[in-house]
């Protein structure tokens, strides 16, 4: 039922909760309606409804309300809670039946989404929104090296190599000296001129 008051709750989970609650008791879709006005009075009758019980205005009335719609409308309710659990068996089966067409090595080089480039280019990544299916390639090339591994010159302990090895990692980030120098010079100036 619903839970009114200030109280330290978590006032998100509790709108989520309702409006849970209250699309699936009413859950019309536009189908129901014979013009598109009197779908979105009920969306908009739907929303004001919510909104007050969130708030806690006429909670009384409105849960009277809603236990009189459920009860003249329980087999549409019914028929399309089950409607909406065949949609999604449906599109969870036809997910399963994409990704066992496309095999993993077709999903590695993108050719089960028709993306075009070339077998092996590296560094290249496939789009992200792909017609036809639900599932997503895998991004192409090589994996990020870390600083400092077997292939790195920079593998000692000594003070130059560490220097070297943070003036490289610095780099990477986008930060050079220069920029530093930069700035303090910027605001030694500034506070000249005050």
């Amino acid at each position: 039922m619903v839970v009114v008051g200030g109280g330290g709750g978590n006032a998100w989970a509790k709108e989520m909760t309702l409006r849970r609650r209250m699309a699936s008791i009413f859950n019309k879709t536009r189908e129901h309606f014979p013009s598109l006005k009197d779908y979105n009075d009920y969306l908009e009758e739907v929303e004001d409804m919510t909104f007050n019980l969130i708030e806690g205005i006429d909670v009384e009335a409105i849960e009277a309300r809603i236990a009189r719609y459920q009860q003249e409308n329980a087999e549409q309710i019914y028929l399309s809670r089950a409607k909406r659990a065949e949609d999604l068996a449906a599109a969870l089966k036809a997910s399963r039946m994409v990704a066992v067409k496309a095999g993993p090595s077709d999903m590695a080089a993108g050719t089960s989404q028709g993306i075009s480039g070339g077998a092996g280019v590296q560094g290249q990544y496939a789009p992200a929104a792909v017609p036809g299916g639900l599932n997503q390639p895998r991004p192409t090339g090589n994996a990020p090296q870390p600083i400092g591994g077997s292939s790195d010159p920079l593998h000692g302990y000594d003070e130059e190599t560490m220097r070297l090895r943070a003036e490289r990692g610095a780099r990477a980030g986008g930060w050079t000296a220069e920029l530093g120098r930069r700035r303090a010079l910027e605001e030694a100036f500034s506070s000249i001129f005050v």
